[in-house]
């Protein structure tokens, strides 16, 4: 899949999605939403991909919704969850919020590479990746409090459990970014690296990733996000029947197989 708003590149059993508007930002454009919708059923849908790497083109990662390309003001017309029953599948909202990462979570595990500004929808779709990479000029922000509008494309929901309680209502109600540095002692980023390195470093990740039982690492994210902060007693349900999955599992098997046999394991995903 490439298109001047996305590109999708396959790299083995590891996939890296680009946003690529560079004249802007990489601000998000109703074109690349789309894209990016449609990559992530792709992703989700191949059992040979078993990471996946989002990233910008340019010096910048994302800084929001671009303004110009009008869909934001569009959006607030789609139809309210208490609407959403009655709203055709894959709708233009559906597919927007899909794109945003704001209704689902991808199954594959997502590595962010951020190599400059991440702003607005940009620091939104962050939250829903699982491991971040920051190089050392980036920043990090939710500046729609300026413009008179809300963060709503998961912030509000999402960061006061990813960083301090504090740390999160400051960036929400004041609009101000946090230094790369920031971000990573808040614990937004798990990385910081020098200018240019943070694909590199992703690709690195990514490898350990997917060089582990595909199975098992589904499931263990399945867990993660499942349980969130329900009650630990059902939490621990959720956990337990991913983990029986696994364990009953041809991967655990020949995991076990390896270790004894002193070889590489060669995982099938089931």
């Amino acid at each position: 899949m490439s298109d001047q708003h996305l590109t999708f590149e396959r790299d083995g059993d590891v996939v890296i999605l680009t946003m690529n508007n560079p004249r802007r930002k990489n601000a998000l454009t109703v074109d690349m939403i789309t894209l990016m919708a449609q990559a992530w059923d792709e992703i989700d849908a191949n059992d040979g991909i078993r990471a996946a790497i989002l990233t910008g083109s340019g010096d910048s990662y994302c800084v929001g919704g671009d303004l110009a390309d009008g869909w934001m003001v569009k959006r607030a017309k789609v139809p309210s969850d208490a609407n959403a029953e009655q709203a055709p599948p894959k709708s233009r909202g559906s597919v927007i919020t899909d794109g945003l990462l704001l209704t689902r979570s991808l199954a594959t595990p997502l590595i962010a590479a951020v190599n400059g500004a991440c702003l607005g929808g940009g620091c939104e779709m962050l939250q829903q990746t699982d491991i971040r990479i920051a190089e050392e000029q980036a920043v990090f922000g939710l500046p729609e409090a300026k413009f008179g509008l809300i963060a709503g494309a998961g912030s509000t929901v999402r960061l006061k459990r990813q960083i301090p309680y504090t740390k999160a209502m400051e960036m929400i109600l004041t609009g101000e970014p946090l230094t790369a540095a920031e971000a990573y002692h808040f614990g937004l980023v798990g990385h910081v690296v020098s200018t240019g390195q943070s694909l590199n470093k992703a690709r690195e990740i990514a490898a350990r990733v997917a060089a582990n039982g595909p199975l098992a690492v589904r499931n263990a994210k399945a867990s993660v996000i499942n349980s969130g902060w329900i009650d630990e007693e059902d939490a621990r349900r959720i956990e337990q029947r991913l983990v029986v999955e696994v364990m009953r599992s041809d991967d655990a098997k020949e995991g076990l197989a390896a270790f004894a046999a002193k070889r590489e394991p060669r995982f099938k995903g089931r």
